[in-house]
């Protein structure tokens, strides 16, 4: 075995590849030879579909035996923006005063370098014959449009034959310290595009037109105040964000021929896609007149009860950072929504408070507090009877 994993160096090597989705930049190369240091057998594979650019994936796994304890992550990145806004480039992987600077460190490169090092700590202790196997899916399609990414990889275990038993996501879930806050599931997310039609007529005559904004205005009236549900022992109310609403009307005499919006809902599991879809049906139904609902649900609600792959996490950050982590279902939508259909899920990282920001910033002192917790996960998960 070659020597240990340097988990601020190898979060370094990762940022300094500008992954920005689709765009791999060598990013999974960085990895793949880490985790082949270790001895991990490693898959790289493109996947492909119209409309979307290719993505390239890595499935990397050691041992044979189960249980097949699985990390996941992403090694793309959004784009840095602005960078004359950023005060060092979001590329270098500059470290000052004890921070590493860097687009990914917090979402979600530093994790997944943690969870390297976790794992070469855990053989080193343990070596290869201790009970099981781990492994890493790691794509490259999670900020995108995720079509070419986790559950393509997720396809090609199946055939594969290859199963997980437990999977820990590395997403950023804390809110401000390591040890805030694991997530046990996520909430559905909804995008409808609402189009009510008219007849375009003078706004001195409007009994001779019909004008669509009024009743757009009821419709989003009646999605908006009314609440979804009151929540579930583990989600929160349902929400509703109207994002755009556009009549496309520059006069100020013409009633406009139609009227759209848009909003979005993230929804608990009180509600399927479909059911919430018939829900807003019915609420724009009630109000009349012609109108057209395009909908497309990016991710259903999910939950994995609180049980051994939570008490394990908790465990291992309670014994690290002397917090209880609350198990959580907030945020947005990340690649457990499909992973969840294969093994218990949780999701546990860094601080994601810059995430996705200028200055994106993980502190060194919190990278190695994800290795000691990664390692401890490790340890509690392949306990020896």
């Amino acid at each position: 075995m070659a020597g240990p994993v340097d988990a601020l160096g190898l979060s370094q090597a990762l940022i300094r590849c500008p992954s920005v989705t689709p765009t791999d930049a060598g990013a999974l190369g960085v990895l793949e030879g880490a985790l082949a240091s270790m001895g991990f057998e490693c898959h790289r594979m493109i996947f492909s579909a119209p409309g979307t650019p290719d993505v390239d994936n890595l499935y990397a796994r050691l041992g044979a035996a189960g249980p097949n304890f699985c990390y996941a992550g992403h090694t793309d990145v959004v784009p840095p923006g602005d960078v004359g806004a950023w005060s060092v480039d979001p590329f270098a992987a500059v470290v000052k005063n004890g921070v590493l600077y860097g687009r990914g460190a917090a979402d979600m490169k530093c994790s997944i370098a943690a969870f390297a090092a976790a794992a070469d700590r855990f053989l080193r202790k343990r070596g290869h014959d201790f009970g099981g196997s781990i492994s890493f899916l790691i794509t490259g399609d999670e900020e995108g449009p995720a079509v070419n990414g986790t559950i393509k990889v997720l396809e090609w275990m199946r055939q594969k034959g290859e199963t997980i038993d437990a999977c820990l996501v590395g997403e950023p879930t804390n809110p401000e310290a390591i040890g805030d806050m694991a997530k046990i599931g996520r909430r559905g997310s909804l995008n409808a595009h609402l189009i009510v039609e008219g007849v375009q007529g003078h706004s001195a005559y409007p009994e001779i037109a019909d004008n669509p904004i009024p009743r757009l205005m009821k419709m989003l009236t009646a999605i908006n105040d009314e609440p979804l549900d009151p929540g579930s022992a583990h989600f929160p109310p349902s929400t509703v964000a109207i994002t755009s609403v556009d009549v496309g009307n520059p006069a100020t005499n013409v009633i406009p021929p139609r009227a759209e919006a848009r909003f979005n809902v993230r929804f608990n599991d009180n509600h399927s896609g479909a059911s919430l879809t018939e829900l807003l049906e019915n609420r724009c139904k009630a109000v009349g007149g012609r109108y057209a609902l395009n909908v497309k649900v990016s991710g259903e609600a999910f939950l994995t009860p609180p049980g051994r792959l939570s008490d394990i996490v908790a465990a291992a950050v309670h014994a690290a950072t002397g917090r209880r982590p609350e198990l959580s279902t907030t945020g947005g939508t990340s690649d457990a929504r499909f992973i969840k259909d294969h093994c218990p899920i949780c999701e546990f990282g860094a601080i994601n408070a810059t995430a996705h920001k200028v200055d994106e910033r993980i502190a060194v002192a919190d990278i190695e507090k994800l290795v000691d917790i990664y390692t401890g996960v490790l340890d509690r998960y392949f306990a020896k009877a």
